[in-house]
């Protein structure tokens, strides 16, 4: 482990003359200040070589290099692996080299990665409470929900999301219920278990628009009685979209309809929309702190059907220094056909599991 801190230290070193002397190409940069570690070709030059106990990234790899966004190679870069707690054979490079530098270099990086099909890391916009997202995912979601009604309901959805290959995702949502109903003891039991399917049909980085189609299938799994289910099958086909905006602000929509599959249960169409911002503590390299506001509507597909619109402002944050680990806290608010209809707290506890395991990176 000296002996490749020693490497890397004396190539930082390296760097502040040889790119003093003239201007270079980005791929000159490049192999100036990473190829003697990573290797020309991006794969990461082998541990044998480098006498490293942690195995170099492979840049090729577009299952790996394709999901950060510029903004977190550009902090690793600069200030070194413990600033994303990875390991410290990543030296800090930000007295080296200029920020154009390092996103020269960035910009190099990137082409190792050649099937075009994998939507990069910048479109990976912050989570919403309710707003699906147009972005494939390795994630596990907890969502509480509780409402602030006499009846004291609670609910909990347990997510888990796997990406497949460049474009594809699956996920399934169980939801368990408690509440205290008028009458007799606090029930408590599991909801309708949903299983979906999202992919993405088009990205450009360029124009900062992402977009994917995808659907649910709904299971009556919960007790219909007992108020913990429909009692039928319900199919969800949606479209979800994603916009990159100026300064770190961003746009998502979600558009769903639900279609029941026994009669006696009115079809239903929605609307999710979320506008939020990103800041980051500590200039760009620290906590982020992401305040987002949504606005949900759904109507019954019946003749003189009103719609419900409910507003949410919530505040996402990151809560390890690897930024897998994120909290939100949101309040819904009924902002049309409020009668019977509460005032809920929702929360939800991410874990970016591709990142590294939840204990990780704190």
């Amino acid at each position: 482990m000296k002996q490749s801190h020693w490497l890397c230290t004396t190539l930082v070193l390296f760097i502040t003359a040889v790119l003093s002397a003239q201007e270079k190409s980005n791929a000159e940069l490049y192999e100036s200040a990473c190829a003697g570690c990573h290797g020309s070709d991006g794969k990461g030059r082998m541990q044998e070589d480098v006498a490293f106990e942690t195995p170099l990234p492979d840049f090729s790899d577009c299952e790996f290099a394709s999901r950060e966004p510029d903004g977190d190679w550009y902090t690793v870069t600069h200030q070194g692996g413990p600033a994303r707690a990875f390991d410290r054979i990543m030296p800090a490079f930000g007295e080296a080299l200029t920020e154009e530098e390092i996103l020269r270099i960035l910009a190099h990086v990137r082409i190792f990665c050649e099937d075009k099909r994998w939507p990069r890391g910048e479109f990976n916009l912050p989570r919403p409470l309710f707003t699906e997202k147009a972005f494939p995912e390795d994630e596990v979601v907890v969502t509480g929900n509780y409402d602030t009604g006499d009846n004291e309901a609670v609910e909990l959805e347990l997510l888990y999301e796997k990406r497949f290959g460049p474009a594809g995702m699956v996920e399934v949502a169980v939801p368990l219920a408690s509440f205290n109903p008028s009458i007799g003891g606090r029930e408590a039991g599991i909801g309708d278990v949903a299983l979906g399917y999202k992919h993405t049909i088009f990205h450009n980085l360029n124009s900062g628009n992402i977009f994917s189609v995808g659907g649910e299938v709904i299971l009556p799994t919960g007790d219909e009685d007992r108020g913990f289910g429909k009692g039928t099958t319900v199919l969800e086909p949606f479209v979800t979209y994603g916009r990159l905006l100026p300064a770190d602000a961003f746009f998502q929509a979600h558009a769903f309809a639900e279609f029941p599959t026994k009669s006696g249960f009115d079809d239903e169409l929605g609307l999710r929309m979320a506008l939020g911002k990103t800041w980051t503590s500590g200039g760009e390299f620290g906590r982020s702190w992401v305040p987002m506001l949504e606005i949900l509507a759904i109507r019954d597909l019946t003749s003189g059907a009103k719609t419900k619109v409910d507003l949410v402002p919530q505040i996402q944050i990151s809560l390890n220094t690897r930024q897998h680990i994120l909290l939100n806290v949101g309040v819904r608010i009924p902002a049309t056909e409020t009668t019977g209809r509460n005032t809920q707290i929702v929360i939800y506890l991410l874990w970016d599991w591709f990142d590294g395991g939840f204990l990780d990176g704190w």
